[in-house]
């Protein structure tokens, strides 16, 4: 598997049928498989975070989320396959678990939500065994809720807690399932409490304005974009020594 690093964070050069190559395999073999999706406010964190570069960089799979990743790699020189965002990717483990039964555990966003992505998700897809647990635990509560994942014993474990705590959670709790990733608000957008932006948007890569523009509040997470634009344009006129 080809990979390139975008302000020190390495990104796999994979697509989605790629991503669930892996999946399938992994789960095949019982081995174990950490998936971080990658977008360029994790990686530009990750840039001023050492500890959090750590995280990302030893996952297995490092997938580049979203058209600013895309831009960062064909710039450097590196084009990855494509884009591959939390939600199409979560969709696409929703499809595969659904042909090969595999189980599904739900971690993260607020009471209800993900009872609620359950309720639609087992209409399409009958196949799977679905749990979750809300996102909003005490530390006091997390040795119960952990047990319980262990108790349901999922193949994939989908981790809705917002970055970069996701990616730190799931880095620290190892061994819940055979796969486990990061997938941020996906949970909110497939119960249907947020609107996905309108395939136009996200076959022209700007899913991001229509998020900024529908939920204004993200303008303090935008504001990151043009220092991570810079960065890379750095990074490619102008590498560090050794680099």
């Amino acid at each position: 598997m080809k990979s390139l690093e975008i302000l020190g964070t390495r990104i796999d050069s994979v697509g989605l049928h790629d991503c669930l190559e892996a999946i399938e395999h992994t789960i095949s073999l019982g081995q174990e498989l950490r998936i971080v999706t990658a977008n360029p406010e994790l990686i530009y964190k990750a840039e001023h975070d050492a500890g959090l570069r750590k995280v990302i960089n030893s996952a297995g799979l490092v997938v580049p989320d979203g058209v600013g990743v895309v831009w960062a790699a064909r710039k450097l020189g590196y084009p990855v396959k494509e884009r591959v965002t939390g939600i199409d990717l979560t969709a696409g483990i929703f499809g595969e678990s659904n042909r090969h039964g595999w189980r599904i555990f739900l971690l993260g966003a607020k009471p209800g939500i993900a009872e609620k992505v359950i309720r639609q998700q087992s209409l399409g897809y009958p196949e799977i065994a679905l749990a979750c647990h809300h996102g909003y635990f005490t530390q006091a509560e997390e040795p119960e809720m952990i047990e319980q994942i262990r108790q349901f014993a999922p193949d994939i474990l989908l981790i809705g807690l917002g970055a970069p705590r996701q990616e730190y959670w799931n880095h620290q709790h190892p061994g819940l399932a055979k796969v486990s990733m990061g997938v941020g608000g996906s949970f909110d957008v497939m119960s249907g409490e947020v609107k996905r932006a309108p395939g136009i948007f996200r076959q022209s890569g700007l899913e991001w304005l229509y998020r900024l523009i529908s939920e204004p509040g993200r303008i303090k997470r935008q504001v990151v974009l043009p220092m991570y634009l810079l960065r890379v344009l750095k990074q490619k006129y102008f590498p560090e020594r050794g680099s």
